[in-house]
């Protein structure tokens, strides 16, 4: 096997090992300085400042924990894919989408990777967002911590 290749694979398992954590820190320490990440549906964005306050954001806005992580890496080692479930609750308003009340959703996601140098170049983030929309727009109840109704 190729030694990058099993690098690359391990980076990306950092990643999100650090992402389930809540380790902004770690997750930022995986990535290039000037990392572009592309938002699901949403804006490019280049450098770690920016990727920074995206992490912020999703700190203030959603509680995620991925689950059944699969890591495919090419076999130049340059790219990888990873395909995962996300687990979560929508805790505050996040802007152009709807309100939040701890709503609770799961939906599948997946993203794909440049590395370069040992580090994350790109990453593109991508979720089904009308399922996202259609979960959490059906619950109006306020749900708790523990998964149940506050």
């Amino acid at each position: 096997m190729n030694p990058d290749f099993a690098l690359t694979e391990s980076l990306i398992r950092r990643y999100y090992d650090a992402f389930n954590a809540g380790n902004w820190e770690g997750m930022l320490d995986c990535l290039a300085d000037d990392v572009v990440h592309h938002l699901n549906q949403g804006a490019r964005e280049v450098g770690k400042p920016a990727f920074e306050a995206f992490l912020d954001r999703m700190a203030r806005c959603y509680r995620e924990q991925l689950k059944s992580i699969v890591v495919c890496v090419a076999c130049d080692s340059t790219r990888a894919a990873a395909e995962y479930e996300v687990h979560g609750s929508y805790l505050a308003d996040d802007e152009g989408l709807p309100p939040a009340t701890g709503q609770r959703y799961v939906l599948p996601g997946g993203a794909f990777f440049d590395v370069r140098d040992g580090r994350i170049a790109r990453v593109s983030n991508y979720y089904n967002l009308s399922d996202w929309i259609a979960q959490v727009s059906k619950t109006s109840e306020r749900v708790g911590r523990d998964g149940l109704p506050a």
